[in-house]
């Protein structure tokens, strides 16, 4: 398939490009913003639009997780404290 029949909207993303997108949507305030802009439909690009939804999916899994293990360990220190 020619590349250049295929509309802008879909044109697909190289390898160096998700590459250079995960280093962007990984820098702390820029990045969450830019991530956040893509995922709601800041690019007319549908493959660059599901990629940053998916990074924001992991992101807020992955705090969730975080948000579960650290109030355990919050929770067992304290009353280890406690016991002393």
């Amino acid at each position: 398939m020619n590349k250049d029949n295929i509309p802008e909207e879909y044109k697909p993303i190289s390898m160096w490009g998700y590459f250079g997108y995960e280093i962007l949507f990984s820098l702390p305030i820029i990045g969450i913003i830019l991530l956040i802009v893509f995922s709601l439909g800041g690019t007319k690009n549908i493959n660059l639009k599901n990629f940053a939804r998916s990074y924001f999916c992991i992101i807020i899994i992955i705090s969730i997780v975080l948000i579960i293990l650290l109030s355990v360990v919050g929770l067992d220190s304290v009353s280890s404290m406690l016991k002393n």
